[in-house]
């Protein structure tokens, strides 16, 4: 068989390649195996037969005694070798399982953009996950069960032709029957089967896509287009599925009505010429053990040629999905990566797609090494597509796109890495670390063989100086601020928080006084909740975790004692009353912002809104609650701060008497649970506490605008005094994006992704509206970085949409309708009173 081989392309290689594909040795050996294996299948169809006629039909006990023996050996034996020979198979289909994978996903990610238009996610991860866990089970067994099932078919009928010639023919004609009937039934069901895999791939895909787009469809409230989208797509499978199975079991009502004549024959005309004396019981026995077992193999066989027929329409299908060619080599074959200079020259380019459409129409422009160049334009006028043309990201229509003096079409991937850098307007963050997001290009490049300009494992100190100029440091210290610590672990860390703390209060205690709300052991807290005011501690112990307090019996049980729930349950009804009131008094009840708006100053949740608004009906009724409503109700409360919440209405009276449940509960913890509880201390560092609550010791005031960032900033300095600041960040620098970086705001990706390409500083740097999302000061800062560093040293294309930017520029190119309708300095074209002019100051 022919083998994959690296020139050439995974798509290309065919199914059986990959069942020798680095397998040869041990298919050999599964052979052998095999062989071993089928001979001791014999040797209990020949023992039946001499126990019968030379133990039992002798009364001998010996022999009866070593038959029998052999017998169960032979049996054992043969078990062991289809154990090794399973447990090979399915090394040799996982292991090809684990290249095929590997090869499909290189060359996938090496396809071009326009690949990924016309394909989904959800497909893309259907293809590489489910469809190909067949064709890999099939692989595994593609030697091994057709030669097994063969080879004791084989050894079966010759056996049987051994004990009686004519009975053996009329055994494999009622199998000859069965091939003319079965495989007209086979073709349906793989025409069946096709139509099922197309219409699972088409709802993997929509859940897929639908999953991506999740934010767009709740914006745009689309969950009933999308379920009714889903349905069709489902009920096509559905109905495939139907047929598919018919034809299955189909097959299978044959071979079981052909395994079932096949004895009935036998017996017919065995009894009659055993009766006759013209075979012997033994012999009889023996051949009805052999047929038997001879419809194992035909039905192994049948099941295997569907298998195949199944994994080869699977195989083809990932394989016809992925079969196009990379645009561009991924390595700079033969030679070292070029280190270009940093000149541009695009010459009469043009970028068409679909029905001759042109984005871009017969550009051109010339870039000097180390100049700073701007595209301007409105929306859709091609500004976007020609940064992506140089960036080798589209591969243009036609005219030439020269970096330095060689033709962007002629670069590789290794090239471009060597010399270019890019930031999207809307970047990818990957799951994962900041750290990681950040070292991302500088990874990449290092792996290639190229030096980041920050240095192979850029240090802690390159890493912070290039988080500041971006305006990332102070997110980062944040997300280090979050973390919690083990005081035992870092003591030192622990003794310079608990120092910070006190330094916050004493030095700038009045200045944040607005921020802050810090905790005394004497006053209610009202930036918390009310069950932390209980508490006044926090616990990492699932069981005593503040949110599911409500529900606890302990815990309900102390409130009783304190004679503290029915008051909190009428709080709780008071907030659901006023919440529902004034939810109710709004012009259009049937929008999720106007539910939103009011939910904001409430702790009731759109998921428990409408159980809620059964309460305040059964209120306003005078009806009395039942038990799951009083819970709810008490579960609001316990939730509600009124600093937060500001529907919330709590009296003087109640937060006295829920302060005064502290002490109580103290001491009840210190009973029930020892150590599980980590209270607020002045002295104490708190070990459930994030560092940032450690050094406020209290809360801070979220509806005071810009608080946290002015609270961070005096942390940051006392960080710095304690000598701890880096450590901080540090942790700040591990903390998780989550997928697709969910956990940060769009801000922070373009930061993270501006910090990117500045560690890596390449020579060719392509902005695409890069500091779209940032605010007025960040992308001050940035753009000041960006000319002050970069300017005659390396050459920057960016695409702006700040026009105030653009005096930082050397050349402004404006684009409309796909062409370069003027360029030059900025002065000079708002002097022509042109398109530019327009475009900054209106016709």
């Amino acid at each position: 068989m022919p083998k994959p081989k690296a020139s050439v392309p995974v798509t290309k290689a065919s199914l059986y390649s990959w069942v020798f594909y680095r397998n040869t040795n041990l298919q050999v050996i599964v052979i052998g195996v095999i062989l071993v294996t089928v001979a001791l299948r014999l040797v209990p169809l020949e023992m039946s037969k001499r126990i019968i006629n030379e133990a039992v039909g002798m009364k001998d006990l010996h022999k009866l005694y070593l038959y029998c023996g052999i017998y169960l050996v032979s049996v054992v034996l043969a078990g062991i070798c289809k154990y090794i020979i399973n447990l090979m198979q399915n090394f040799i289909g996982e292991r090809t399982l684990k290249t095929l994978r590997e090869k499909l996903y290189a060359h996938a990610l090496s396809l071009p953009l326009n690949f990924y238009r016309k394909t989904s996610p959800g497909q893309v991860i259907s293809y590489m996950i489910t469809e190909l866990i067949p064709v890999a089970n099939f692989i595994g067994s593609a030697v091994a069960v057709p030669v097994v099932n063969l080879l004791t078919f084989l050894a079966y009928f010759i056996y049987l032709f051994y004990l009686n010639p004519y009975l053996s023919v009329i055994a494999v004609a009622i199998y000859t029957v069965e091939v003319l009937v079965i495989p007209p039934i086979q073709k349906r069901f793989n025409k069946a089967n096709r139509e099922r895999i197309d219409n699972t791939q088409r709802v993997s895909g929509l859940i897929g896509e639908s999953i991506s787009g999740v934010h767009e469809v709740h914006s745009n409230a689309s969950i009933p287009l999308e379920r009714n989208r889903f349905q069709k797509a489902l009920q096509s499978l559905y109905g495939s599925t139907l047929v598919m199975n018919a034809y299955k079991y189909g097959i299978k009502f044959s071979n079981n009505f052909f395994q079932s004549l096949g004895p009935f024959s036998l017996l017919l005309i065995g009894g009659y010429l055993t009766i006759k004396g013209r075979f012997d019981l033994g012999a009889l026995f023996a051949f009805q053990a052999a047929y038997d077992k001879l419809y194992q193999p035909w039905k192994d066989l049948m099941e295997f040629w569907q298998i195949y027929i199944d994994s080869a329409v699977r195989y083809q299908q990932v394989m016809d999905a992925f079969d196009l060619e990379p645009e561009h080599e991924l390595e700079a074959r033969g030679r070292d990566p070029y280190i270009l200079d940093g000149s541009i020259d695009v010459r009469n380019v043009s970028y068409v797609v679909g029905n001759n459409i042109k984005l871009l129409d017969n550009v051109s422009l010339r870039v000097k090494d180390g100049e700073h160049v701007a595209l301007v334009g409105f929306s859709g006028s091609g500004k976007s597509t020609l940064a992506l043309c140089i960036a080798q990201l589209y591969k243009h229509t036609s005219g030439n796109v020269l970096l330095g003096d060689r033709d962007v079409n002629i670069l590789s991937k290794q090239d471009m890495a060597y010399n270019v850098g890019m930031v999207a307007q809307h970047p990818f963050i990957f799951n994962g670390t900041v750290r990681e997001n950040l070292l991302y290009s500088c990874d990449a490049l290092t792996l290639q063989g190229g030096a980041c300009a920050a240095g192979e494992s850029p240090s802690l100190d390159k890493i912070i100086e290039h988080i500041q100029q971006v305006g990332l440091f102070l997110d980062v210290l944040s997300f280090g601020l979050r973390f919690t610590v083990d005081p035992e672990e870092y003591p030192e860390l622990a003794e310079a928080v608990i120092h910070a703390r006190h330094e916050l209060r004493e030095q700038y205690g009045e200045d944040l006084a607005a921020d802050i709300e810090p905790f005394d052991k004497n006053e209610y807290s009202r930036y918390s909740s009310v069950v932390a005011n209980i508490t006044a501690g926090a616990s990492s112990n699932p069981e005593y975790a503040l949110e599911t307090l409500h529900g606890k019996e302990f815990f309900r049980t102390f409130l009783d004692e304190q004679e503290l729930t029915e008051p909190l349950i009428t709080l709780g009804a008071d907030l659901t009353a006023r919440t529902v009131d004034i939810f109710n008094s709004m012009p259009d009840k049937n929008s999720g912002e106007m539910l939103e708006d009011v939910l904001k100053n409430s702790p009731i949740t759109p998921e428990n809104f409408d159980d809620c608004k059964t309460v305040a009906e059964h209120l306003e009724r005078g009806q009395d609650l039942h038990e799951g409503e009083r819970a709810l109700m008490l579960e609001l409360a316990l939730a509600a701060s009124p600093g937060k919440h500001k529907l919330v209405h709590l009296t003087d009276e109640l937060a006295e008497r829920l302060k005064a449940a502290r002490l109580p509960f103290r001491k009840l913890m210190d009973t029930r649970a020892p150590g599980e509880f980590d209270f607020m201390r002045w002295k104490s560092y708190m070990r459930q506490r994030s560092i940032q609550d450690n050094i406020v010791f209290g809360h801070v005031k979220h509806d005071s605008a810009g608080a946290e960032e002015r609270i961070n900033q005096r942390i940051m300095q006392l960080l710095i005094m304690e000598g701890v600041l880096e450590q901080v960040v540090e942790m700040g620098l591990e903390f998780e994006v989550g997928s697709m970086g969910d956990r940060l705001s769009g801000g922070q990706r373009q930061k993270i992704a501006l910090a990117r390409v500045f560690l890596k500083s390449p020579r060719i740097v392509i902005l695409d509206e890069a500091t779209a999302a940032l605010d007025n000061a960040s992308q001050k800062r940035v753009q000041s970085v960006i000319t002050n560093k970069w300017h005659g040293t390396n050459t920057v294309i960016a695409v702006i949409h700040r026009l105030d930017m653009l005096v930082h520029y050397d050349k402004v190119a404006v684009l409309k309708a796909g062409k370069i309708i003027e360029q030059g300095t900025y002065e000079e074209l708002l002097e022509r009173k042109g398109a530019l002019h327009e475009l900054v100051y209106g016709k």
